[in-house]
């Protein structure tokens, strides 16, 4: 697969996890690839969403650690699922997020 970057589509796939939300932006910015784009929505807005939950569930009294923790958990799952899912040149769609990165790439 031919992308802008001229590096292997896998490996971008794999750039977009590898360095959270931030390089799921850069490549959805100059990144033409289809697969690249794909993984890189689904990194932005998987991540974007997780951090943003960690955050808010801080403030919930009393069990605020432990969903911050499930939170952290499951991010770190998705990121490690991601990269490998990447390198392996699949379009596997994480629950949730893959649908909703999927429809905001028809928007782009």
């Amino acid at each position: 697969m031919r992308t802008t970057l001229g590096l292997p589509a896998n490996v971008e796939g794999v750039l977009a996890y590898l360095f959270g939300p931030l390089g799921g932006i850069v490549l959805l910015l100059i990144e033409r690839n289809h697969f690249v784009r794909f993984h890189a929505m689904q990194s932005t807005v998987t991540f974007i969403s997780l951090w943003i939950l960690a955050g808010i569930s801080r403030f919930v009294p009393f069990v605020g650690w432990i969903l911050t923790g499930l939170v952290n958990i499951v991010a770190v799952a998705f990121w490690i699922g991601g990269i490998y899912k990447a390198y392996c040149r699949e379009y596997y769609k994480f629950p949730f997020f893959g649908d909703l990165a999927e429809s905001l790439l028809r928007l782009f």
